[in-house]
């Protein structure tokens, strides 16, 4: 039997936007099979682990490795850096790249600019959770709080997925990227926008997106969530335990998300139990929970790595399917071994 080593397959950002904006749907539809997956044991998903700076506690690196099987079948690792101080200095916050390996050989296969799969997996998997809550694409008024990639990522899920949105509640410690976020919204058709100057006025919303890069819980009063809304909680550390325990709590994968000192896992801490997360979004899709109408649903989604393997996998076949992607013969030192 002759093994063959692969060459290796380089997709840039524009590589990967280009699919994606062609067609959020079917990236939603990735997301939703690999929390299938997922849910039925049919992944290997180890813990994140994050690498931290000495005297530089916003900066961070964080790896997520993993295998999807069910119609993916692919392994790879992404390793994503998060320095929030590059955005003062005109780059984006997040660099990262997305490593597929062939579950065959174990050889490296494709190297993927993965800042575009780790933003749009996080916001399909948000408007995914938001629609098993909701029960719909229908969301009177729509909060975002925070206004960065993460954020505008949402904007274009929600309005490509042709969702029903009547007015927008922005708010950012930036009130310039709050306007501009706007002006964004503007050009989608929106036409009911206001830049809120007080946080609690944009959480009074019916669907609010937390997208900030917050590293402790600011929000503690329950009363903000008296409404009942449906929270998007993306940045995962805004919430005081005050607001968890006061809500329905949907995460993607317990295990992971009650660690590096999530809302969830300073609840944890207090409480001692675990017992206020009602489940999963596996658990929404599958019928096993539903909404409880007289709670505030929060979803925190922790992000696995499963969900950047299935966007990075489904972008690859795009567009290697379109002659895309830029292929480098000999990249590995041997071509073949023969057993």
């Amino acid at each position: 039997m002759t093994l063959t080593v692969p060459d290796l397959t380089v997709l840039t950002a524009a590589d990967i936007s280009g699919v994606i904006e062609a067609d959020r749907e079917a990236c939603v539809e990735a997301v939703r099979l690999s929390y299938l997956w997922h849910d039925e044991g049919d992944s290997a998903l180890p813990h994140s682990s994050f690498l931290r700076f000495p005297h530089r506690h916003r900066d961070r690196a964080i790896a997520l490795p993993g295998y999807l099987g069910g119609g993916a079948d692919v392994a790879g690792i992404k390793w994503i850096a998060s320095f929030p101080g590059n955005t003062a200095q005109g780059i984006p916050r997040a660099s990262a790249v997305l490593v597929l390996n062939d579950v065959g050989t174990g050889y490296p296969y494709a190297l993927l600019e993965a800042s575009v799969i780790s933003a749009s997996r996080t916001a399909a998997s948000a408007v995914l959770g938001a629609e098993q809550l909701i029960g719909g694409r229908r969301a009177p008024t729509v909060a975002f709080i925070g206004t960065g990639l993460i954020a505008d990522h949402v904007r274009r899920f929600l309005r490509d997925l042709k969702w029903d949105v009547d007015a927008y509640r922005l708010y950012d410690l930036d009130p310039a990227a709050a306007a501009t976020f706007g002006t964004a919204l503007k050009d989608d058709g929106a036409e009911d926008i206001t830049v809120c100057t007080d946080i609690a006025d944009a959480m009074a919303a019916d669907l609010v997106v937390l997208a900030t890069v917050a590293g402790e819980p600011h929000l503690h009063d329950p009363a903000l969530l008296a409404h009942r809304p449906v929270v998007l909680h993306l940045s995962l550390r805004d919430l005081g335990p005050e607001l968890v325990l006061a809500a329905q709590n949907v995460t993607d994968d317990i295990d992971h998300a009650v660690r590096e000192r999530t809302s969830l896992h300073l609840t944890v801490q207090q409480t001692g139990n675990r017992d206020f997360v009602d489940g999963t979004l596996a658990d929404l899709l599958t019928g096993r929970l539903r909404r409880d109408p007289e709670r505030a649903a929060i979803f925190a989604p922790f992000g696995l790595g499963v969900l950047d393997l299935a966007v990075g996998a489904w972008a690859f076949e795009q567009v290697v399917a379109a002659g895309g992607g830029r292929s480098i013969p000999g990249f590995f030192p041997s071509s073949g071994v023969t057993s």
